[in-house]
């Protein structure tokens, strides 16, 4: 039975989109992987395609100053600005990583209902509903207007159908990684975070880079060779989402916050998919002790190459708030740059979460709403994004109307973890704070 991810097609799709973003300029291998998804072509080819396409990843891993080992990385990142915080020396750090694990919660839920939807459709559906633009979470219309039927999950993700955080891979990894701090400590290794994987999450319910890490890993492969050995996916938002634990246990400290997501995001992942966890784990570490979204964006990029594309996004985005002060506008930006590249790739969702840091003004649900509605992969962003707001506000000071529905419980399929208490999740996460 074959991985829903994992088809022929689909992986030799990706790939060649992959390539492309890339900027692969052998022309020949295109053209090869472009014929071999025409009807009536020879799959028994396909192994010496793959080992065509292995040898130009190769190749455009030297060619780029975007490196995927660490020394790399290190030796190319940027400098904008400060990179170590110390903080008030009365913060109460409880509050704080409640509140992040509470935002992140009450983003990802906002998303849900309507991840991987256009903006477009997101419209449409809002404006159905008189609830456009989105101020609170995303109210139910009964019947859904043709075309516009909202996830089967949004029994337990819409307005006023909120009980708990339901179960998702982007909490599930969340508390995946409390897990490993809890088992093999801060110090834990590639191999730890893969090891946990094969322990406690089923094979169907994980997706793209993740399902390909996997399956490598049955074959015996090891980490870093799991993210880099066929994988169409290595660039997607999979890793990104798993970067928030590394900023908890790390508040101020956004240089290891960000050394620790390397060791997770490698697993699965290469450049900009690893520069995409390192950036959020740097990001959620410093809004510990930060107050202005703009610092905080940028003290993640402290920590990645300054050339790479995802820095480059990231500042360009910044630059579209500052000209436009729209989210439209700085969304149709978003848009026209990126035309073409995955809905689920770590670059245009990652000026999705930008865009709605900055243009929030700081606010919970103004910067939730504003990154939602900006379509794609929808709760990804907004959990990401709510950590940032959670960390730099604190579990007191978030709104009702936004952490109440949840009943400070959260559901996932992590063995022992299957209904938690998000305060108690907070308290662990407290204890591994060196």
């Amino acid at each position: 039975m074959q991985h829903q991810d994992l088809g022929r097609e689909m992986l030799l799709k990706a790939e060649l989109r992959n390539l492309e973003d890339e900027g692969c300029q052998d022309i020949d291998l295109l053209r090869r992987i472009e014929q071999s998804l025409e009807p009536g072509a020879n799959p028994s080819m396909d192994e010496e395609l793959w080992l065509h396409i292995e040898a130009v990843n190769g190749q455009l891993l030297k060619s780029r100053n975007e490196p995927s080992d660490m020394e790399g990385i290190r030796r190319l990142r940027g400098n904008f600005g400060s990179s170590q915080f110390a903080g008030p020396k009365d913060i109460d750090w409880y509050d704080k990583v409640y509140g992040a694990w509470l935002a992140r919660c009450a983003g990802c839920t906002l998303g849900k209902p309507v991840e991987g939807w256009t903006r477009e459709r997101i419209r449409a559906y809002l404006q159905a509903a008189g609830a456009y633009p989105l101020r609170t979470y995303i109210p139910v219309l009964e019947p859904f207007p043709e075309g516009l039927a909202l996830w089967e999950n949004y029994e337990g993700t819409t307005l006023s159908n909120i009980r708990r955080m339901v179960r998702d891979d982007d909490t599930d990894y969340t508390v995946i990684a409390l897990k490993t701090l809890e088992t093999h400590g801060r110090d834990f290794q590639s191999e730890d975070i893969g090891k946990m994987w094969l322990e406690n999450l089923p094979y169907g319910s994980i997706f793209t880079a993740e399902a390909i890490a996997y399956r490598n890993m049955i074959n015996e492969m090891d980490p870093p060779r799991t993210a880099s050995f066929r994988n169409p996916y290595r660039e997607y938002i999979g890793a990104q989402i798993r970067g928030d634990m590394w900023g908890y246990v790390n508040p101020g400290n956004p240089e290891r916050a960000a050394e620790m997501a390397f060791r997770d995001a490698c697993v699965s992942h290469t450049k900009n998919g690893i520069y995409g966890e390192m950036w959020a784990a740097a990001c959620v570490a410093a809004a510990f002790v930060l107050d202005d979204p703009r610092e905080i964006i940028l003290s993640g990029l402290n920590f990645i190459p300054a050339e790479s594309r995802l820095t480059q996004a990231v500042l360009k985005t910044m630059q579209w708030v500052d000209a436009y002060g729209d989210w439209e506008k700085v969304r149709d930006k978003i848009e026209e740059e990126y035309a073409g590249m995955s809905s689920i790739h770590v670059i245009n969702n990652t000026c999705l979460i930008v865009m709605g840091l900055m243009l929030g003004q700081s606010g919970l649900g103004e910067s939730l709403c504003i990154t939602m509605m900006g379509g794609m992969d929808t709760d990804c962003t907004c959990a990401t994004a709510g950590s940032m707001l959670g960390a730099m506000h604190g579990a007191k000071a978030l709104p009702e109307e936004w952490t109440a529905p949840l009943n400070d419980e959260l559901q996932s399929m992590i063995n022992g973890n299957e209904l938690c208490r998000i305060s108690d999740l907070a308290r662990r996460t407290c204890r591994l704070i060196a």
